[in-house]
């Protein structure tokens, strides 16, 4: 089963894939600090070109194509500028290629937003990526998903799109879903000393002194008004205009992690320890995520470390990955 993995970011689709039994025959991805994560770990050189100029006479063919394309511009975390911004459009690039190699099977991963987006002309992206696939002969099937269903420790939204070429006369059914066991916060960030990757990117002077009126399982709200920062006391002033955000959480122990974001920032994601006045270190949002202990990143410059969060929280958990791997192989493959 030949895999053609496109925007890879640092690997935790492949990886999952690879463990699900699949060769990978082609990697993609633009983003530095990622292709150099792959490389450690994979042995082996992604292809570091803007995919828009790679021809497809220089991919292999395939029997599966897999691709996480930029969810920065659909998702709730960013600018929501989908297909305006130049990324949201990407997606083009994955359907140049599949209408070249016909792989058996697209399996396209994206973030929540990404199915309230419009497309330039005003019409569903998701719509408009489904009818693309019926025009390419693919029969499609996607779903929201909560990785945590499948084993990943975080309740981490993501929209899985699985297309199955028609004449192979299949439609994709998505696997079911398996108990939340162990997958609390304080099950997660035990870990031993010995482990490589306990580098935490310290927090500002002002999230350093937000943070201590945090209790365990809390948020902003449990600050004290008159130690809010100005533009956090216009918020707290007018609670519903802002749709009540949630800052710098602080999941408990006890409690299943909310989603890691690439910007690692604690107003948009619970990137802060349960216990300690810190972010979560490279390894627990790396465990988060369900990679492996042995999956190794890099730490040489503090712009390494920030990278790191970086392509951590971009990355497809591979546990999920391996999942849909083993679903379809089970019912395409074998």
């Amino acid at each position: 089963m030949r895999l053609v993995s496109l925007f890879s970011g640092c690997g935790g689709m492949d990886y999952g894939f690879i463990q699900a039994g699949y060769e990978i025959v082609f990697a993609n991805d633009f983003d530095s600090d990622a292709q150099r994560v792959y490389n450690l770990n994979f042995g082996a050189h992604i292809d570091c070109r803007d995919i828009r100029d790679v021809t497809t006479s220089e991919i292999p063919d395939c029997e599966i194509l897999t691709a996480g394309f930029p969810c920065q511009p659909f998702s709730n975390a960013g600018n929501r500028k989908g297909v305006a911004d130049e990324r949201g459009n990407l997606y083009k690039e994955c359907f140049r290629i599949v209408e070249n190699k016909k792989p058996m099977v697209v399996v396209f991963e994206n973030v929540r937003g990404f199915l309230s987006t419009k497309d330039e002309n005003g019409n569903k992206l998701v719509d408009t990526i489904e009818d693309i696939f019926e025009s390419l002969n693919y029969t499609v099937s996607y779903k929201l998903v909560i990785c945590s269903d499948y084993q990943v420790p975080q309740n981490r939204y993501r929209v899985i799109m699985v297309a199955i070429r028609k004449d192979l006369g299949k439609k994709f059914v998505f696997p079911e879903l398996v108990p939340k066991d162990g997958l609390e916060v304080g099950n997660i960030i035990d870990l031993p000393n010995d482990i490589s990757g306990q580098v935490d990117w310290q927090l500002s002077p002002q999230a350093k002194m937000l943070i201590e009126y945090i209790p365990e399982g809390g948020s902003w709200k449990d600050i004290p008004y008159e130690v809010l920062p100005e533009r956090f006391k216009k918020i707290r002033d007018n609670m519903k205009k802002y749709r009540s955000p949630n800052f710098y959480r602080r999941f408990a122990r006890t409690e299943i992690n909310g989603t890691i974001t690439a910007s690692a920032q604690p107003e948009n994601c619970g990137i802060l320890h349960p216990l300690e006045n810190r972010r979560y270190t490279v390894r627990e949002i790396a465990r988060f995520q369900s990679f492996p202990d042995s999956f190794e990143f890099i730490f040489d410059s503090v712009k390494d470390i920030v990278g790191m969060y970086k392509v951590v929280g971009n990355a497809v958990p591979p546990r999920l990955a391996e999942t849909f791997g083993n679903a379809i192989k089970q019912q395409v493959f074998l």
